[in-house]
Parts: structure tokens; C-alpha cells; sequence
């Protein structure tokens, strides 16, 4: 952590000398410091906009949605009249229109925008407030849909965040969206309210502790209890020859954390690997079989991995009462899944080296073995490679320079300088202790540095080496490691609005050089740290211009409809399709044209993976879609993230997959993808293209090997069933991945309230195979609120075990780890003057306020308050230290 502020306090002070200072631009600074007091609100008005009277498919808008939104700013101090300003704020939506003709508002790139005044604009009156209308594409749901840190710059002022945007307490700066909760007028979704929630939970009750004695998550395929105790209270005797020193000391380190002491007088507990006593389904790298008897504790495992997750199924029959008694038992386990994933995404947004340890010790508690590591993107490049400085110089960092010749702009609410998690990276160092600290605890870590597309930081700061090596005359070298080619005048668009600049031309030998250059050092770096790199994971989604995608129409289009954006699509182009050499390259015969070129750039990158003995490539599936095959790749195994959402088709898409020799890892969106909010309420945080909530309730009940089965389970978008049904031969899943992407995760401890606890029944579903859970069959129907093939009571029986393990048991093991899980907001009702209150993850604390939250009592069941209709609600960590986001019950 001291390197990254070290690196850090630099970057700003690099920062401040770029942008000048106050005593340079006397005037214009004062300008600036005034217009930063500024009080910002942003009011999201109609989010029907299309169905209210906006144009939005003669504004361009994607499908023809857009939003009415209104920007107030109020100015607390003297008249400001001067014209030489510009105010940049981020937005996830990019503004359509500015209805005020004071005002102009240019879109940058990716999510930043200008405001300026124009020729019209007379004044910010002293002590009043300005009003701008504008009109944003798609809708704006969520609080978290509007960013933070917006910024004022005038000449060569050093620019100022406006202070009242300077929060991650977004109701500061975003008006309450009340009922602009919908996206569509058939949205069947269920906002959650006090009494909505209430009504949820109200089929999942408290459980004794008694039910849940000798239970183990996740839950091991055979387990038998006994009625005695073994006794942990004088600690453990730990003996660990079957494990190597590090696996070991982390062992040690989790018995302690959980507070256990460890000592030679404790409850013994041996260890020893003994493979040919597996046989059948249990015979399986990381099996094991636990005898725990009053007297002692024994842990065989199939290899290395399975006497380590022994040890943990011990740590967690741990109550949380402190009482360091367990239930004897005998348990016979094996995985599921070969590939059980966690997925960390730190190009939108850094997290800390100490953030990312803290979820490998929690991976390896839930026997979570694979390790994705999402290094890059167009927001940020994070891990140092030798020899090429400028990816973390300026691809690891942003500040307020338009030129980005010193740093990336900035993006997704990091505003204009480097002291925040916008910026950052890992040093080889870190990165091999990353990989140390995995290794020990069984897991394997999977780097992605995504390409072609989402490549916005590479491809910056490489031109940035370009030009310091052009200028010393060092034109070979200088052009060895380009990613673009300066003739390409491509006009594209991609997903998240940056121009051509965020995709690496895949028909340069500079790009293909890039690669192997990256994945020498990167390999080289696993070398070092005793985990050799076996799976190298390519990226490859989105390589594509979003505004040649079904949402969109041409302006001359002779059968054009009301319900797609009209635009003049002859100013935007497929990628590379203006670039020379990519055209010689379709033109050779070599590619079939200009679209297949993302597949084409992942068969080369796949000849340099299995170069350097790595024997599998990975990607998102999209990256791979132009091949027949998986053996149309270099490697010996080709893996793919599916992220198909299931009522889009996934339920169907995976089988094609799985056919043609891929090994599909799980990572759909609607169940797996944690950057989405937990329930439907504007004061979640996440995005949502994909589902309006993934609460551990649903993440639960994810059947990964059935996926039609899912329909019965689960809605779509906008809360409708959908029917689900395949005709294909379904192999079965290599793995399951839950995915975290960060681009509204701007702080470590928002990262831990997006992940925990619902990684939990990731790894329960990645694990182990419920009752409830039916094979598949081919040409099988499933639908929501028709078919009733699914045990819907063994689904509930099994989400009531795991919910009061979670709520009684997890949660506080968590507290002890230090992780800023998110909890619960409780549901409520006033029934007959009385508050009646339940919680989501039964076992945590309930509290209630009458009196605007000054004074919070406990609430009990059993004996229930009179209230009020007007009193607010909230849960409390098992340690007390944590509160949930109160919320009123009216």
C-alpha cells in the first residue's frame, strides 16, 4: 500500500505541474475556485421520455430510449458572468440534447462530458440556482448511474473538483428518482420497499442453531453427524507434513483468525494424502474425507488441495458464538466443477494489493480455485511491464489532461486528478506476491489483458512511447511496440463511446509483438513465483461499433420505424475497416473480411500462448466466435467465459459452445455477474443492462447444468417469466465464474459490499449439486408460472439451510476477516399497531428508529414494539460495527 501512495503522491504532483498553479493564472484560478463551490443536483425527470413526447429515435438514442434529466446549479456566492469556463462531469449516459441555449454539452470520450456556456449565457446570478434540461440515452435507474467528482477548469488554472461532488455519498448530488424506477411501461419488476421486502422473506424463517450443527459450506457431497462435541476451546495441535510450508502457514493464519489458538497441547488434527483411497465421483483432484472424533481430527486428501479444503470444512463448522465446539462427523467431498471462479476487474477501477488478498482468503474459505484477474481495459492498464513504462505511467493513471500525453482523462467519477482509485497499478513485485499468496491457498490466478477491444489504455500509452522514442530518432524502436496504425481513420464507436483508439489493429506485427512481449514478462513473473502460467486469458469481447448494432438505423433508410435511433451510419465504420493495412490483409485472402479480423487477431495470439508452453487460451466467448472450432486455436485447451444472459438465448447458446470442444465456464450476467444490484431499489449501486437485481437468493438458485430450468426460477429484464428450451446435446459446464466488474466500484470497501456475501452461493452452486436441481433434457420446456417441474418446497428448504447458515454463522467469520460485506436492508410491516420485521439472511440483528434514526432499539420477535407507521429499519453486523442503508417503513 506504501508503494501505490508512493506512486500515487507522485503521479499528482506530476498532475499539479502539468495543470499549472494558482500563482500563475491569478484571475483564472479565482474563477475556478468560485465556480467549484457550486451546488450540483441532478434530477432524473422521465425515464419514458419516448412515451412522453421526446423524439428519441430522430436524437439517435440506441432502440430509441432516452431519459429526461435536469442539471441545477446553485450558486451560494457572488454573481460569476465570466464565459471562460468549462465544467467536465462524468455520465454513463451520453446527453442527446441541452434544452437551455445557455449551455453546450460535448461528449469526450467514454463517459466524460464538457459543459460550457454559450454566446447566450448571461450569468450565474448571485445566490440563485440555473436549471438545465437535458436528454441522455437509455434510462437512469439507479443512483450509482450518475457519477461523482465533477470538475471546473478555466485557461490555465489548475482544475478543482466542485466540492458538493465530491462524495460517495451519491443523495448528496442525485435527487431521489421516487418513481422513475421503470425502464419500460411493462416493467413487471417489484421495487423493493420496507413491505415488498418484508413480504419476500417472509417465507424463510429463523432456524435453531441446533438444525444447523455439523453443517458445512459449502455443502460437501456426503456427511454423516454424530451427537457428540469435539472441543476446541485449549486450541489445536496442527499437523500439516501434507502440505507445503506456505499452504500451511495459511492454514495456520485462518485457525487464528477465526480464533482458534494453535498449540501442541490442543485438539489434534492430522493430515496425510492418499490418493488411491478415492474412487468413483470422489476420486478428483481437491477430494477429501474428514473424520472428526472427540479426541481428534483426521483430513485425507485425494492430492494437496483436498487436505487443505478439509481443513477449511473444519474452520467452517465454527459457530459464531464464540464457544469452539464442533459436531463430530465423518464427510466424504469432492468438486463439482474442476473451475470454480472468482472474477476481479481492476482496469475501470483500482483495487489495493490488500483488498485483492483479502478475497483470495475468503476464495480459498469457500474452496474458490480459479482466480481471474481482469489487468486491463480502456480505463486502466495495472501491472507493471518491464521495458515498456508508459502502461502504468500514463495507461495506470488519470489526471485532467486532454492531450493524454501524460495520463489517461478521467473517467467513471475519478474527476481530474490521480489520488483516487482511478489510478494505480501493481508493481511486478506485488503481482508476484499476489501470486504467492494464491498459490498457497490453492488457487490459481488467471490474468486477462483483454484485446483487441477494451484496449483504450494500452493503445494510449504506446503512442505515448511512440512519440518519445520518434522524437530521440529512434523510429525502429519507437514503432515496435504500436498499436495503431496512423493511417486507420475508422470512425467507430465502441460499447462504452470511445473512438478507434481503443481497439489494438490487429493486422500491425507491432500488435502481435505487444503480445508476446506482455505475456513473456507476465509468464515470467508466475516463474518466479513458483505457480507457472498454464492459462492465458485473451479478452476478445466487443470488438465492434455499437452504432452499427439492431438498435440503430440509417437516416436514408427507406423502411425506417419509430423504435431504433436514426442516425447517418455512413460517419461510422466497422473496426480497422479504414485502416490500410487491415485492408490489404482482407484483400490477401488471409481474413475474410473486415468483421472477422477480432478472430483472426485471436488465432495469431493463440500461436504466441502456446509459444510460450502456456497450454490454454481463454476469452469471453464473443472473442471466438468467427472459429469452427476450438481446434481452429493453437493451444491444447481453449476455454470461454459464456456470458450470454439466459433469457437472450444463453440457455441455448451454451450447448453450441460445449460442442465444438470449448470448455465453457458459467459467467452469465443474469445470475453471475456482481456489478449488478442486489435488489430493485435506487439506492443500490451497480449496473443493469442485464438484470434489474442478483441477490444471494437468486445467485442460489442458479442451476448451471440445466440451464432451461432457470426459466421456472427467474424473470427477465423487466421482471416477465420467458420460456426456455434446448434441442442440443448438453455436455455439462467445465466450471462456473461470478464476475466483478468495477466501473461503479470506486473504493475497496464497495468492492467487499458487491462481492460478499453472494460469492457465497457461487461457491455453493460451484461445488456442490442440490436435490433440487434436475438434469437436463434435451427439449425439455421450462417457463415461469407454467411449468411446475422444479421442487420449488426442496428449493426453499435448501435456501432456508443456507440463508441462516450465512445470516448466523458467515457473516461474523467475515467481521473477522475485515471485510465490508454488505448487509441486508430488513423488510417490515405495522400490523395491527405492531412492527412486525424480518431480515433476508435470517440471524442478524434487526434495529428500528421512531424517531428519525437518533436512537436505534433492538428489535426482538417475540415481543414486539408498538409503533407508528412512520420508523425506520435496519440490520446490524454480528459485531456490531456495521450498519445496512436505514430505510423508512411508511
Amino acid at each position: 500500500m506504501k508503494r501505490w501512495r508512493a506512486n500515487v503522491a507522485a503521479a499528482v504532483a506530476a498532475s499539479l505541474a502539468l495543470l499549472g498553479t494558482a500563482n500563475g493564472h491569478p484571475a483564472e484560478q479565482r474563477l475556478v475556485d468560485q465556480l467549484s463551490q457550486l451546488k450540483v443536483r441532478y434530477t432524473v425527470v422521465d425515464n419514458l421520455a419516448a412515451t412522453h413526447g421526446v423524439d428519441c429515435s430522430a436524437l439517435g438514442a440506441d432502440w430509441a430510449s432516452c431519459n429526461r434529466a435536469t442539471i441545477t446549479l446553485d450558486n451560494p456566492g457572488e454573481q460569476i458572468s465570466s464565459k471562460d469556463w468549462a465544467i467536465y462531469f462524468h455520465s454513463i449516459r451520453q446527453v442527446l440534447q441541452v434544452l437551455d441555449p445557455q449551455f453546450k454539452i460535448t461528449h469526450l470520450t467514454g463517459d466524460l462530458h464538457r459543459l460550457e456556456p454559450t454566446d447566450k449565457f448571461t450569468s450565474f446570478p448571485a445566490g440563485q440556482a440555473l436549471q438545465i434540461p437535458i436528454i441522455g440515452e437509455y434510462w437512469q435507474l439507479f443512483e450509482t448511474d450518475v457519477m461523482p467528482r465533477w470538475y471546473v477548469t478555466a485557461g490555465g488554472a489548475r482544475p478543482r473538483v466542485i466540492a458538493s461532488t465530491d462524495t460517495e455519498n451519491l443523495q448528496r448530488l442525485v435527487t431521489p428518482l421516487g418513481q422513475q424506477w421503470k425502464r419500460i411501461e411493462a416493467d413487471h419488476n417489484v421495487l423493493m420497499t420496507a413491505a415488498s421486502r418484508f413480504d419476500k422473506n417472509q417465507d424463510v424463517r429463523l432456524l435453531p442453531a441446533a438444525d444447523l450443527r455439523g453443517q458445512i459450506l459449502p455443502t460437501p457431497l456426503q456427511v454423516n453427524i454424530h451427537p457428540q462435541d469435539a472441543d476446541l476451546r485449549r486450541g489445536v495441535a496442527l499437523h500439516l507434513a501434507a502440505l507445503p510450508s506456505a499452504a500451511a502457514e495459511a492454514i495456520r493464519q485462518r485457525f487464528e483468525q477465526l480464533g482458534v489458538s494453535i498449540n501442541g497441547d490442543g485438539y489434534p488434527i492430522r493430515t496425510r494424502i492418499q490418493s488411491e483411497r478415492f474412487q468413483g465421483p470422489t476420486a478428483l483432484p481437491g477430494a477429501y474425507q474428514l473424520t472428526i472424533g472427540t479426541q481428534g481430527a483426521e483430513v485425507v486428501g485425494f492430492d494437496q488441495s483436498g487436505v487443505f479444503y478439509g481443513l477449511q470444512s473444519i474452520l467452517s463448522l465454527l459457530p459464531a458464538d464464540g464457544r469452539m465446539r464442533i459436531a463430530t462427523l465423518h464427510a466424504s467431498d469432492a468438486p463439482r466443477f474442476a473451475y470454480r471462479g472468482m472474477f476481479l476487474d481492476v482496469g475501470r477501477n483500482f483495487h489495493s494489493k490488500q483488498a485483492v488478498l483479502r478475497l483470495l482468503d475468503q476464495m480459498a474459505a469457500y474452496k474458490l480455485n480459479k482466480f481471474h484477474f481482469h489487468l486491463s481495459d480502456d480505463e486502466g492498464w495495472r501491472i507493471e511491464i518491464p521495458g515498456l513504462p508508459e502502461l502504468t505511467e500514463i495507461g495506470g493513471r488519470r489526471c485532467h489532461d486532454l492531450s493524454e500525453s501524460r495520463c489517461l482523462l478521467p473517467q467513471l467519477g475519478s474527476g481530474p486528478h490521480s489520488d483516487n482509485m482511478g489510478s494505480g497499478y501493481f508493481t511486478r513485485s506485488d503481482y508476484i506476491e499476489i501470486l504467492q499468496y494464491a498459490q498457497a491457498r490453492q488457487i490459481e490466478v488467471i490474468p486477462e489483458i483483454d484485446m483487441p477491444a477494451h484496449a483504450r489504455a494500452a493503445v494510449v500509452a504506446m503512442e505515448a512511447r511512440y512519440r518519445r522514442l520518434h522524437r530521440q530518432g529512434k523510429e525502429l524502436e519507437a514503432n515496435a511496440y504500436r498499436l495503431l496504425d496512423p493511417s486507420d481513420t475508422s470512425r467507430t464507436t465502441s460499447v462504452q463511446f470511445y473512438d478507434r483508439r481503443s481497439f489494438v489493429n490487429p493486422c500491425l506485427e507491432s500488435s502481435k509483438h505487444f503480445v508476446d512481449k506482455v505475456i513473456a514478462e507476465i509468464a515470467g513473473m508466475h516463474r518466479e513465483a513458483g505457480q507457472p502460467l498454464t492459462t492465458w486469458h485473451f479478452g476478445g469481447d466487443e470488438a465492434k461499433n455499437t452504432r452499427l448494432g439492431p438498435g440503430f438505423q440509417d437516416i436514408n433508410a427507406p423502411d425506417k420505424v419509430n423504435w431504433k435511433g436514426t442516425i447517418d451510419q455512413r460517419r461510422e465504420d466497422h473496426p480497422w475497416a479504414r485502416s490500410p493495412i487491415c485492408q490489404a490483409l482482407v484483400n490477401s485472402g488471409k481474413v475474410q473480411d473486415i468483421t472477422h479480423l477480432s478472430g483472426y487477431f485471436a488465432v495469431e495470439v493463440s500461436k504466441l500462448v502456446n509459444a510460450h508452453g502456456i497450454e490454454k487460451m481463454q476469452a469471453w466467448q464473443d472473442g471466438l466466435k468467427d472459429a469452427k472450432d476450438a481446434r481452429a486455436f493453437a493451444t491444447r485447451r481453449v476455454g470461454v467465459n459464456l456470458w450470454d444472459t439466459l433469457y437472450w438465448g444463453g440457455f441455448d447458446t451454451a450447448n453450441d459452445w460445449a460442442s465444438k470442444g470449448y470448455e465453457v465456464t458459467l459467467s452469465n450476467p443474469d445470475y453471475l455477474y456482481m456489478d449488478m444490484p442486489y435488489e430493485v431499489n435506487p439506492l443500490e449501486r451497480g449496473y443493469y443492462w442485464a438484470t434489474r437485481f442478483n441477490d444471494e437468493r437468486k445467485m442460489f438458485s442458479f442451476a448451471p447444468n440445466n440451464l432451461p430450468q432457470n426459466a421456472e426460477t427467474s424473470v427477465d429484464r423487466d421482471g416477465n417469466p420467458f420460456q426456455a428450451k434446448s434441442d442440443k446435446a448438453w455436455p455439462g459446464a467445465y466450471g462456473i465464474s461470478a464476475q466483478s466488474w468495477s466501473e461503479t466500484v470506486r473504493t475497496d470497501r464497495q468492492m467487499d459490499g458487491m462481492i460478499f456475501p453472494r460469492v457465497l452461493t457461487v461457491a455453493e452452486r460451484a461445488w456442490h449439486r442440490a436435490a433440487w436441481e434436475q438434469d437436463y433434457q434435451q427439449g425439455r420446456s421450462y417457463q415461469g408460472g407454467v411449468t411446475h417441474l422444479v421442487d420449488s418446497q426442496a428449493l426453499l428448504n435448501d435456501w432456508q439451510r443456507f440463508a441462516n447458515l450465512v445470516g448466523q454463522r458467515e457473516l461474523a467469520k467475515l467481521d473477522q476477516a475485515g471485510v465490508a460485506y454488505r448487509l441486508p436492508v430488513p423488510g417490515g410491516r405495522v400490523l395491527n399497531g405492531m412492527l412486525a420485521a424480518n431480515v433476508a439472511l435470517p440471524g442478524l440483528t434487526i434495529e428500528y428508529s421512531s424517531d428519525g434514526g437518533n436512537q436505534w432499539q433492538r428489535y426482538a420477535p417475540k415481543a414486539p414494539p408498538q409503533v407508528s407507521s412512520n420508523v425506520l429499519l435496519r440490520s446490524r453486523s454480528p459485531d456490531g460495527r456495521r450498519s445496512s442503508r436505514a430505510e423508512a417503513l411508511r
